[in-house]
């Protein structure tokens, strides 16, 4: 462990064992009220599973344009900023997702209860704008499985709710890169409507060579009051965005890119780009519109009833990279999508006493559907060549879930939490009439029970222990049924692909050590059978295949203090030892230079993309005379390896943000002034990686120093 990183471990540790200082109502600690762990409205202390909840300053303190920004100070999250808007930020939940390289994976991603994530398991967060969001809850552990499919963790975003007093606001934001971000927002209640309605266009020429990037959101939240028992809440998510992809850096190169030194080795300059990215004009345009209903009805003091539907369309048009020739033309492939996608989900909740023991309980009936019309051609150069398309097909994925969660209070120290959920999915692909690229047809059903049970033991008021248990499991997405051989598309689907397993365990504890004060520690253990993994490669298509066994064991520690009435500290800690305890073979027939994502997988081997130790600090002051608020942010990430051989790894980093902001009111009018600086001493690191990638461009630089300052206003009616 570095000398930074000792430095800031020891300064953080001794600020928590400071002596205990008086509070009043506005500088206390508090566990936060989540709706995320049981589907109402709860005190996290008293659930037994890891639970976080970002508020809305620690969203406010960011960019804003990405969930990786926000989720960095949560323990078990990684959440990487890829430092380009053409891929999905990387996620990943005590390991679960840490491999994808498309979306997010592995993790279930809701906004106020409306899924952003498709029946297959794969989640696009970015098509909601987090000026609209009011908080972000992040669940680990055993009791995500209640959100079925591919759940190793569970990101609830809720949208921020409008006052009484109607206030109309506007955002501007300049920083490095040329990057620029106006917002403007309104809100508030007229007579039974409330409404929420948020608009921003963001742009910046990236800080890398073909990264420039703009984007275009909106969200309008609607609630009407039907009934004094019933209301409607209406979500509608709009974005489009255009984004050039840099592509990832191989370890050394020669040509336009000559080397820069990185810690650990040599490799591309982290400012520029390849050549198959910048001839290949690598590139995505994306676009998606989304309707979400939910209807809540109080039907008596003991039931409430919740039906969530929603639909949306959205359209991907990506452009790959699958050379980079030093000369040359750049050869790749244009890859479209166009999704069709609805669903619902009907819950009815009831509470009561039985045998004098008070209970809750929830049981529900799930349904999604997506139809993907996918297109993959020939490009050179970043054109599309006429000709044979490689793919034209149809697919679709569908599931019915049913669940029932629970709990009961048996007596003043025990609490009883129980669920249990079954999953039935279908994948579906048939090649479209007429298409010259023609594949058999073929589809894949899933069928799986997944129970988990947890107890509470409260020890003292402010001290509770906990311990849980359950299965799990995350089916092949679309995507990896798609090819058999990547080098050959009409071999047709990977009809033999089976879903990953996993038994999951967690035991930790959680104190109000004062008034000041509080700690979170968990455990967790985690087996799964089945594992998917990437099999071959040829270029940027792969193909997948089942590993045998993985274990995921860590800790992950979370505390908060007010060490004086106007300055607090924050720390999380992540340890997480993640391998394959099976030797599996990978890369036959694999085309990638220098063989390194092919060959034997000894057991033992580290799960790609999962760093085994993460460390988040913060300090913070609050000047109350001026309204001041500053902070110093540190964040450590140990190295990670990008393949599933442990060939290379990116090497770890230490790296520190300052922050500030400054508020004024007058009269009806608040003033907001901000700004930020990363990557304070201007550390060269590798951001992200790109794991497993079949060109060997497996590393992501993140830029040196760069800011950000803006400026908001508000006036309330």
């Amino acid at each position: 462990m570095n000398k930074k990183l000792t430095s800031m471990a020891l300064a953080v540790s001794s600020c928590f064992g400071a002596g205990h200082v008086a509070a009043d109502e506005d500088s206390r600690v508090l566990s936060p009220v989540v709706v995320t762990a049981t589907r109402v409205e709860q005190d996290s202390f008293d659930l037994p599973m890891a639970i976080d909840k970002v508020d809305r300053q620690n969203i406010d303190n960011q960019l804003r344009m990405t969930l990786s920004e926000s989720l960095a100070r949560i323990p078990g999250i990684t959440a990487q900023n890829r430092n380009q808007m053409a891929q999905d930020p990387q996620i990943s939940s005590r390991g679960f997702g840490a491999r994808s390289s498309f979306g997010v994976r592995g993790i279930r991603v809701y906004v106020d209860g409306i899924p952003l994530s498709m029946p297959d398991g794969i989640g696009n967060p970015g098509s909601v704008d987090l000026d609209a969001i009011g908080s972000i809850e992040v669940m680990r552990g055993p009791f995500s499985a209640m959100y079925g499919n591919s759940s190793g963790g569970v990101l609830q975003l809720l949208t921020k709710k409008p006052g009484e007093t109607p206030v109309v606001g506007a955002d501007v934001l300049f920083g490095s890169f040329n990057t620029r971000r106006e917002s403007i927002e309104a809100s508030g209640v007229n007579g039974g409507l409330e409404y929420q309605l948020n608009l921003s266009d963001y742009s910046s020429n990236g800080f890398r060579a073909q990264s420039k990037n703009d984007k275009q959101q909106a969200t309008v939240k609607l609630g009407t009051r039907i009934s004094d028992d019933t209301k409607l809440s209406t979500l509608i998510n709009w974005f489009d965005q255009s984004a050039q992809d840099p592509g990832g850096l191989v370890r050394t190169g020669t040509g336009a890119n000559q080397p820069g030194a990185f810690p650990g080795g040599q490799f591309y300059d982290p400012t520029g780009a390849t050549r198959g990215a910048i001839v290949g004009n690598t590139r995505v345009n994306r676009s998606n519109t989304q309707i979400g209903f939910n209807l809540e009805k109080t039907i008596d003091a003991n039931n409430t009833v919740n039906v969530i539907t929603y639909a949306g369309q959205r359209d991907n048009l990506q452009y790959l990279a699958s050379s980079n020739a030093p000369t040359g033309t750049i050869s790749g492939r244009a890859s479209s999508i166009g999704r069709t996608y609805y669903g619902t989900d009907v819950r009815l909740t009831n509470r009561g006493d039985v045998a004098g023991k008070a209970y809750q309980l929830s049981v529900g009936l799930n349904l999604g559907y997506m139809d993907d019309a996918r297109l993959d051609r020939n490009a050179t150069n970043g054109v599309i060549q006429p000709g044979a398309a490689n793919r034209d097909e149809n697919q679709t994925a569908y599931n019915i879930d049913q669940y029932a969660q629970g709990l009961i209070t048996l007596d003043e120290q025990w609490d009883l939490h129980a669920g249990i959920r079954h999953t039935r999915l279908k994948l579906d692909v048939k090649p479209n009439p007429g298409a010259t690229a023609n594949i058999a047809p073929g589809s894949l059903s899933f069928d799986r029970t997944m129970p988990v049970v947890g107890l509470v033991y409260k020890a003292t008021p402010t001290l509770n222990y906990y311990a849980n248990i359950g299965t799990g499991f995350e089916t092949p997405t679309l995507v990896e049924i798609s090819y058999s051989d990547p080098a050959n598309a009409a071999a047709g689907l990977n009809l033999g692909l089976k879903p990953s397993t996993s038994t999951n365990i967690e035991v930790g504890a959680k104190a109000l050590l004062s008034d000041t004060s509080r700690l979170n520690v968990a455990l967790f253990d985690i087996s799964t059978d089945n594992e998917i993994v990437i099999d071959r490669l040829n270029g940027t298509t792969a193909s997948y295949r089942n590993a045998g066994k993985t274990q995921r064991r860590g800790v992950e520690l979370s505390a908060e203090a007010l060490l004086q009435p106007d300055l607090s500290a924050y720390v999380a800690y992540t340890f997480l030892d993640a391998s394959f305890q099976s030797p599996f073979a990978t890369g036959t027939g694999a085309t990638a230079p220098g063989n390194y994502n092919s060959g034997t997988v000894a057991a033992g081997s580290a799960i790609p993309g999962t760093y085994r130790q993460q460390l988040y600090a913060e300090l913070a002051y609050r000047y109350r005379p001026y309204q001041l608020e500053t902070a110093i942010e540190g964040r450590y990430n140990s190295k990670v390896f990008i393949n599933d051989l442990n060939k290379d790894a990116a090497p770890a980093y230490t790296i520190f943000s300052i922050r500030a902001s400054l508020q004024q009111v007058q009269g009806k009018w608040k003033f907001t002034e901000y700004a930020r600086i990363d990557n304070l001493f201007d550390q060269t690191y590798i951001g992200s990686i790109r794991v497993n990638d079949g060109n060997t461009r497996f590393f992501e630089p993140a830029p040196g120093r760069n800011y950000f300052v803006g400026v908001k206003a508000s006036y309330m009616f």
